[in-house]
């Protein structure tokens, strides 16, 4: 019996948040994994284009809550360190790291984007799509940041998209099961030990200002503490966290 939920592949698909949020307005519940060999219209955070190409993996939760947005909004640490995790397996030990707030970064650059959407149903539950792209055959080059692959780190073949998500399911479960049964504490845990560019200066891209200082960690309630010139903090809640070319 396997330990995560079933997987659907689709050889081509527009995006499988896009597939996901479609079934949970239909009344689907899940959880289902939702993946693809291409998408065509794959997208990131704050709207971003996310390239898939065939190699990589495109992988969607759908899945079905109970909490309150706020905390379901956790949902993309439990993912970023599932996907952390699967980084690890195939290229090896502390290759992988994360940044505020859910980028996977191998050796610096950026290999892991994760997106949660999430809409309220029928019943009051919440629905949740937790998006998962992994760089594993290819690295796309038009980025803002510094992208890289599976590819660029392993000698030999990288693995296939087949058992990538096989694995990466099945870290996510594991994380899940330890956020629903021990709440939010082991993941913040998990994410700092892990954490890229903690102690270090960075700039913080909001909506409406920009803002620089030292990260100094992340809240129980997920928003990264950011310690500016003048001595005050300031938490972080949205936006884009630059250190250096990362």
């Amino acid at each position: 019996m396997s330990d995560h939920p079933p997987i659907e592949v689709y050889a081509e698909i527009d995006s499988t948040n896009a597939e996901a949020r479609r079934r949970a307005e239909a009344g689907e519940s899940g959880p289902v994994w939702i993946t693809a060999n291409r998408q065509t219209a794959g997208r990131g955070r704050r709207g971003r284009a996310w390239s898939t190409e065939t190699g990589n993996l495109a992988a969607t939760l759908l899945t079905t809550t109970d909490v309150a947005p706020a905390e379901a909004a956790q949902m993309s640490f439990v993912a970023a360190l599932a996907a952390c995790d699967l980084a690890d397996i195939f290229l090896g030990p502390e290759a992988a790291r994360l940044k505020w707030p859910n980028d996977v970064l191998i050796h610096g650059r950026k290999a892991v984007g994760i997106l949660v959407e999430s809409g309220a149903r029928d019943d009051g539950r919440l629905w949740l799509a937790i998006g998962i792209g992994v760089n594993i055959a290819h690295a796309p080059t038009d980025t803002e940041r510094p992208a890289t692959s599976f590819a660029e780190h392993i000698a030999g073949a990288p693995p296939k998209p087949a058992d990538a998500i096989e694995v990466l399911a099945s870290r996510f479960e594991a994380w899940f099961k330890i956020w629903m049964t021990q709440g939010f504490g082991p993941i913040l845990e998990g994410w700092t030990r892990r954490a890229h560019g903690l102690g270090e200066r960075c700039e913080a891209r909001l909506p409406s200002r920009t803002l620089s200082g030292i990260a100094e960690g992340m809240d129980t309630d997920g928003a990264l503490r950011l310690r500016l010139d003048d001595g005050s903090v300031q938490r972080i809640t949205a936006g884009d966290v630059f250190f250096g070319g990362a």
